[in-house]
């Protein structure tokens, strides 16, 4: 298909994608080169134009709506599955919190902000567990298949409608939930921790409870951690299904409730 018709659609792929690497987890990681994502994106971009089979579009007024519908479109998946890994800085952040390493936040290159070290830790683990079972491939699948829920000729805008407001506001709602869920063995062990600190406090008052409670919780935490670590990477495999659904029903409510074959 070395055809100069085609330029503008693989213009049109070209924005999906490297729009979809802005956002997306793990391809959006700021020590990867800007020039490799981008080299990447247009390789990716050039194997769909061959996949998807995209009709002659015309240079008009029209490509440039249909320019700006493919960097949303691709924004919208990317910042979706972002939101859901989220969950696991935010699952640091309450286990921070519990623990008292909240005072102690590290700079995280990829967003540029403070991140608890706990989330920082977690997060190290995720990356690491989805690089090695290939969930990757899976974002990747979802930027493929959006075509067939998208298509590139069709310049309308859904993100207006209701649907796509109940969806990120769904996918909100997954985030913590499976942020709470990842956090509660610990959380909940430091607060039975708490509350027997207390009651010592109140029986034996010539301890210092401030003074051998911060290390004992830590103590408690990391012991708890080496337990829980296999189930963690089970609730890592949930949160991967969880993207790929959230991204599903984005694509659904953008393509205006119609998916292709």
């Amino acid at each position: 298909m070395p055809d100069i018709n085609y330029l503008p659609a693989f213009l049109l792929i070209a924005a999906r994608i490297s729009s979809f690497f802005v956002t997306v987890p793990i391809l959006s990681n700021r020590s990867i080169p800007a020039m490799h994502k981008a080299a990447v994106s247009l390789f990716i971009s050039w194997i769909v134009l061959y996949t998807v089979k995209p009709p002659v579009i015309p240079a008009d007024g029209v490509f440039l709506l249909l320019l700006l519908k493919e960097a949303m479109t691709g924004l919208a998946l990317g910042l979706m599955a972002a939101v859901l890994f989220s969950a696991i800085q935010a699952a640091g952040g309450f286990i921070d919190l519990q623990m008292g390493f909240a005072l102690a936040n590290v700079f995280d290159p990829q967003t540029g902000a403070q991140t608890p070290l706990m989330g920082r830790y977690l997060n190290t683990f995720a990356v690491l567990f989805l690089l090695a079972t290939d969930a990757h491939h899976l974002l990747l699948d979802g930027i493929f298949y959006s075509y067939q829920f998208m298509p590139l000729e069709s310049p309308t805008f859904h993100f207006g409608d209701e649907g796509v407001l109940k969806t990120v506001l769904s996918g909100f709602s997954s985030m913590f939930l499976a942020a709470f869920q990842m956090a509660l063995p610990i959380v909940g062990a430091l607060f039975l921790a708490d509350l027997a600190l207390g009651i010592m406090a109140r029986t034996v008052p010539q301890l210092n409870i401030f003074v051998i409670g911060l290390p004992l919780k830590i103590l408690i935490s990391f012991l708890l951690l080496l337990i829980i670590l296999p189930v963690f990477f089970v609730s890592l495999n949930a949160l991967t299904a969880q993207i790929t659904e959230a991204m599903r029903a984005l694509m659904t409510v953008l393509g205006g409730g119609k998916g292709g074959g």
